[in-house]
């Protein structure tokens, strides 16, 4: 992992990240679902109210990879963390730099006093599922997650403002 560098990410860091979303999607086999733009993710992550951080591995000024994560709340534990996206861009999987963003993402959380850190991963992403069983993290089976965008989220709106 030599001359890699974890750093928080800056706007600059935008159309970088705007790929890299757009290579796990790729990846996930759901590219026609992202609907982020870079106009966005400046606003909800660097506007007013910022929603979302980012840390950003780069060797010698190039991005490779990077972690998407914001603060949550536990009502069992506490102040959470919750890792919304990590990525490594293809050509430099393997390296270890998923690890090196883990790692940096949990420093974060010890500075900032979290009771924790959550994030999901698919089933068939052996790769990751390894990476993460080796580390420490427990994988949860008897979880689901439930979620609503598009014409899901306006479906149940409908049927909630049903009288």
């Amino acid at each position: 992992m030599k001359d890699i560098i974890i750093r928080a990410g800056t706007e600059k860091d935008l159309p970088d990240v705007l790929d890299m979303i757009v290579e796990l999607a790729i990846f996930e086999k759901e590219e026609s679902a992202v609907e982020n733009t870079i106009e966005m993710l400046r606003e909800n992550g660097f506007g007013e109210q910022p929603v979302y951080h980012l840390l950003i591995a780069e060797r010698a000024g190039k991005t490779l990879g990077m972690a998407m994560y914001y603060y949550c709340h536990s009502s069992w534990k506490g102040k959470m963390l919750y890792l919304d996206d990590l990525v490594v861009r293809e050509a430099y999987r393997r390296e270890g730099l998923g690890t090196l963003l883990i790692k940096k993402l949990f420093k974060v959380g010890e500075q900032n006093k979290v009771k924790g850190i959550k994030w999901e991963v698919l089933d068939w992403n052996t790769p990751a599922v390894n990476l993460y069983k080796k580390i420490g993290m427990r994988i949860e089976d008897q979880w689901w997650s439930c979620k609503a965008f598009g014409s899901e989220y306006d479906r149940v709106m409908r049927f909630l403002n049903e009288e």
